[in-house]
């Protein structure tokens, strides 16, 4: 069985890109670097055995003469800096045309159209915004008048926040869906509806990680609906199959945390995942000898990177440090493991939004050795590194 296993660390970018500025980022934007620095370095020597303070100069992880795996710096194609764009990419999908945005809110023939639909009576905020400030802020008024929060940021995203004590999760999940509907109908050309569902805990409005549900566009045919077709295993972990929509996944599980993404991944490679129970109806059992791990790990960005807290963003690095031994121990002479990242949010530099960066990408095997890669042009190197490694 051939396997390729690729790991997203979300957003942990490694410097601006030329046309940073195209998308309203400063070109000192580096997010590793800068949480690096903060830290006064981490604490990942796994990282930096397979090669990732070879790449540029981290404070704390310290280059290798004989790196594990081969490392390099990709340049992204496609024209944008978030989730979608980036993962669609890695999957051989270049975005020539930028996801829109909403910088003053979504326009009011969208909102009323959405509060029509719904029947949710109305809407509050529509507005760019950070998420954990706009709930903090609003949670009262949607007490209220149970209206929903909806919201934008910098991203192509129409989120939707409610307190799931006061308004079903599984309506929540319903106005997503029709608002995902709707935007594409009438062709918004946004990239993803997000049910961002909280509670109020000790008198704090809290999100609900592990209830979190991304509603992408329906990407266009990508590497995933290649392996599937051919009759391979494509296993989801994370919001993986929200990226994509569903489309190429034959198996999926969502996450509430990165330990929880990390300890699944481990369990995959291991073959211990229960893949009956996570497979989607539409999957049969086939002969094919090979099979796509790919796994998200989303508090970097989400927890981290979106709150500028780089020194909870430098611990969770430090956290996916400690399984990549045993993730490798666990691979066999067949498996290929893809560590990168989609894109930035650098915590040091003014704003929540994300950063328009290069990524790091570390390419391992059991039987080849290290080695520099340099400079690649496209995140879609991730597709050629797959399909040479398992087809």
């Amino acid at each position: 069985m051939k396997r390729a296993i690729v790991v997203v660390i979300d957003s942990m970018g490694i410097g601006a890109m030329d046309d940073c500025r195209e998308f309203n980022d400063v070109p000192e934007c580096n997010t590793l670097r800068h949480v690096c620095e903060f830290n006064k370095g981490l604490n990942v020597p796994n990282l930096a055995k397979m090669g990732l303070g070879n790449i540029q100069e981290f404070m704390g992880i310290t280059p290798t003469s004989s790196p594990s795996a081969r490392y390099g710096t990709m340049i992204e194609k496609s024209k944008g800096k978030d989730t979608t764009t980036g993962h669609w990419e890695f999957m051989g999908l270049i975005n020539e045309k930028p996801f829109a945005t909403f910088p003053e809110g979504f326009p009011k023939k969208l909102i009323d159209k959405f509060v029509e639909e719904t029947g949710c009576g109305g809407v509050l905020a529509n507005i760019p915004a950070s998420g954990t400030a706009i709930i903090e802020k609003l949670n009262d008024e949607h007490h209220k008048t149970k209206f929903p929060i909806v919201y934008t940021s910098a991203d192509s995203v129409f989120q939707i926040a409610l307190d799931i004590d006061l308004i079903p999760l599984e309506t929540l999940y319903e106005w997503c869906e029709i608002a995902r509907r709707i935007l594409d109908e009438d062709d918004y050309n946004v990239s993803r509806v997000i049910a961002r569902p909280y509670r109020v805990i000790d008198g704090k409005p809290s999100r609900i990680s592990k209830d979190r549900r991304d509603y992408s566009m329906v990407p266009k045919h990508t590497l995933l609906n290649e392996i599937k077709d051919k009759g391979g295993k494509v296993i989801g972990i994370g919001k993986i199959e929200d990226i994509f929509s569903k489309a190429g996944i034959t198996h999926a599980i969502h996450t509430g945390s990165n330990k929880e993404g990390l300890e699944l991944t481990l369990k995959a490679v291991k073959n211990e995942l229960g893949l009956k129970e996570i497979a989607y109806p539409d999957y049969r059992e086939t002969d094919a000898d090979f099979e796509l791990i790919f796994t998200n790990l989303v508090d970097t960005d989400m927890l981290y990177g979106h709150r500028n807290d780089p020194a909870g963003y430098g611990k969770a690095i430090e956290e996916i440090d400690t399984y990549i031994p045993k993730i490798v121990d666990a691979m066999s002479e067949d498996d290929l493991l893809i560590i990168t990242a989609d894109h930035g949010c650098d915590p040091c530099v003014e704003g929540t939004d994300h950063t328009r960066e290069k990524v790091p990408v570390l390419v391992f095997d059991k039987n080849s050795s290290g080695g520099d890669l340099g400079t690649l042009v496209g995140f879609d190197n991730v597709a050629v590194f797959v399909k040479d490694w398992i087809f």
